[in-house]
């Protein structure tokens, strides 16, 4: 009997002890969950989660982190489009001309885009003013004697096997503006209907062909072209 009321003292003032000493809570403050909460560090900013929204934030708090994009290279501005000129063709050349105009162009530094060529070219000799065929040798009558009524004598039926079969010549003249003397002659004698027709062999001379020049370029070849006599500038054909 001594013994179990010796152990039972010493089992008290172990649990005094343990009290004291803070191990067992402090049951006099009535410490609950609120409380507890109530005595936390800026317990304001404490919220209260529902089960959906702390499943939601964990699984936030465990995604890995997406690693950010690198930023996107600037995208070089286009260069701006040049216009240029698709095909420009400058000829005919005498065989002199067409030497000295392959120097100077050679100076521009073209390349592959100018390049020589041939083209049918007839040399004039001579100038024809005459009437064209109308009728065949029944209107050749006609028109000589209408030419005789005006007044004029100088004419010829052309005949041969040509296109001009049953023309009527009323003059050759070396040079175009004699020629148009003779017409604006005729016309004052009430002569109508007459033509100029330039003739002379027809053979092949020497032309370039220059493509897709800059608007720059191609004054530049123009003003080459300009120096000589008789050369035309014009679109290919």
């Amino acid at each position: 009997m001594l013994k179990f009321v010796f152990w039972a003292l010493l089992a008290l003032n172990a649990l005094l002890l343990a009290y004291g000493q803070g191990y067992l809570g402090k049951f006099d403050d009535g410490e609950r969950e609120p409380q507890r909460l109530k005595n936390q560090l800026a317990s304001e900013r404490m919220v209260m989660l529902s089960a959906l929204e702390a499943r939601a934030a964990a699984e936030t708090a465990a995604a890995p982190e997406t690693p950010e994009a690198p930023p996107a290279e600037p995208v070089p501005a286009a260069a701006p489009q040049v216009e240029t000129v698709a095909c420009t063709q400058v000829g005919a050349f005498a065989a002199a001309d067409a030497r000295r105009f392959e120097t100077r162009i050679a100076r521009l530094d073209l390349g592959a885009r100018a390049a020589r060529t041939g083209v049918p070219f007839q040399e004039i000799t001579s100038h024809l003013v005459y009437l064209p065929p109308n009728g065949g040798k029944e209107g050749a009558e006609r028109r000589v004697a209408e030419l005789k009524e005006k007044g004029v004598q100088n004419f010829f039926v052309m005949q041969g096997d040509s296109p001009l079969r049953w023309a009527v010549s009323l003059g050759v003249f070396k040079t175009e503006s004699a020629a148009q003397g003779l017409v604006a002659a005729l016309g004052k004698q009430g002569v109508r209907g007459v033509r100029v027709l330039p003739r002379g062999p027809q053979g092949t001379r020497a032309a370039w062909q220059f493509r897709d020049l800059t608007p720059d370029e191609r004054a530049r070849v123009a003003d080459i072209a300009d120096d000589f006599a008789g050369v035309q500038l014009r679109p290919c054909r």
